[in-house]
């Protein structure tokens, strides 16, 4: 049976095209997956396929999606990454059907309606929202918007260019990823975990957020996307502080006949918390005992260790600070390991605070 696809075309036209199609290469591998054959890179996810062609100092793009949703997030995706490789360099971006501003038709206002202090380096908000079902699905990651403080939120537009957009650069707001915990329909309410990092509020609008939001403060979300349990029997889970809300969800939502090997870095045993799953799991926790987070070296040896062990068919979930996520990746790359059944991902990099 055909399955339908929706697709895009688009034209963007950088400086310099060589070091774009490097910059999506090198950036785009955490997240999907990537093969470049000379002047083509083409990216595979769950979330569809980006093609990229480079052609007389231009990149043609060609975007195929398993559903307009779906084309409309890459395609936002797409366009605010071409703009940050470009940094201040100028950049054309079109898109072949050529949209005018409109809005966002996956944004959702939620309102803080509890705070609870759940570790010591982790705060959990309860958030409502009219349409909260459209949350409850396998995906579980999305775009947090969070307002300027003192300013009554103006939501973004999705630009003729894809990405999001707003008519007045007052009304700019930090966007960052984030795991939705739980989701209760009844109530209209989910659960988003935030980790405290040690901050001035300057760079790190995420875990500000979490750490001064209060009850009836508003954000924006868009989504959801990404995320889900992966399809294999035998699962290693493996991250920091900002990988437990979504190892958390993970755990939760699989089914008994998977079996998987938890591994977790935290500060100290104050801040592990309880998982529950159907699934057979056995857990190893590692304690940092006041290292900085992203310094410590303790989950590189033990995830290599437990990858040893595995069999072939196991999939490999890592999500900490970038440059100790690379060294895993690396090492499954030279066993070969089936790319299908790895997700090696940088959540967030230390004196940034991009994903969690």
């Amino acid at each position: 049976m055909m399955i339908d696809r929706f697709t895009l075309s688009g034209k963007a036209v950088p400086v310099d095209a060589e070091r774009m199609l490097c910059e999506i290469c090198s950036h785009f591998v955490e997240h999907s997956e990537v093969k470049r054959e000379g002047d083509h890179v083409k990216l595979e996810s769950e979330a569809g396929e980006a093609s990229f062609r480079k052609q007389n100092g231009c990149l043609s793009i060609d975007l195929s999606c398993p559903s307009a949703h779906m084309l409309q997030l890459v395609r936002s995706s797409i366009a605010e990454h071409l703009f940050m490789f470009a940094g201040e360099e100028p950049l054309e971006l079109n898109w072949a059907d050529e949209a005018p501003a409109t809005p966002l038709p996956d944004l959702s206002e939620v309102r803080v309606v509890a705070v609870n202090q759940i570790t010591p380096h982790m705060r959990r908000l309860t958030v409502a929202c009219a349409d909260v079902a459209r949350f409850a699905c396998e995906h579980m990651h999305v775009r947090l918007l969070i307002p300027v403080k003192g300013r009554a939120p103006v939501w973004p537009l999705t630009m003729p260019d894809g990405r999001l957009g707003w008519y007045r650069q007052e009304d700019r707001m930090a966007i960052r990823i984030y795991t939705i915990r739980s989701v209760d329909i009844e109530r209209g309410e989910m659960d988003i975990d935030f980790v405290l990092h040690e901050s001035d509020g300057k760079g790190m609008p995420g875990a500000e957020f979490g750490r001064t939001a209060q009850v009836g403060d508003v954000a924006g979300i868009l989504g959801p996307g990404g995320g889900g349990v992966p399809d294999a029997t035998d699962i290693i889970l493996a991250g920091d502080e900002t990988a437990l809300p979504v190892i958390s969800r993970i755990a939760a939502e699989a089914p008994a006949d998977k079996r998987m090997k938890i591994i977790l870095e935290v500060d100290s045993a104050d801040c592990e918390l309880p998982i529950i799953s159907a699934a057979s799991i056995e857990f190893q926790w590692l304690h940092r005992n006041g290292a900085a987070p992203g310094t410590s070296g303790l989950l590189e040896p033990v995830v290599k260790a437990a990858i040893l062990d595995a069999t072939p068919e196991t999939h490999v979930w890592l999500g900490c600070e970038k440059k100790e996520a690379r060294p895993v990746r690396d090492f499954l790359k030279k066993r070969s390991h089936n790319r299908q059944l790895m997700y090696i991902v940088g959540y967030w990099q230390r004196d940034n605070d991009h994903h969690h």
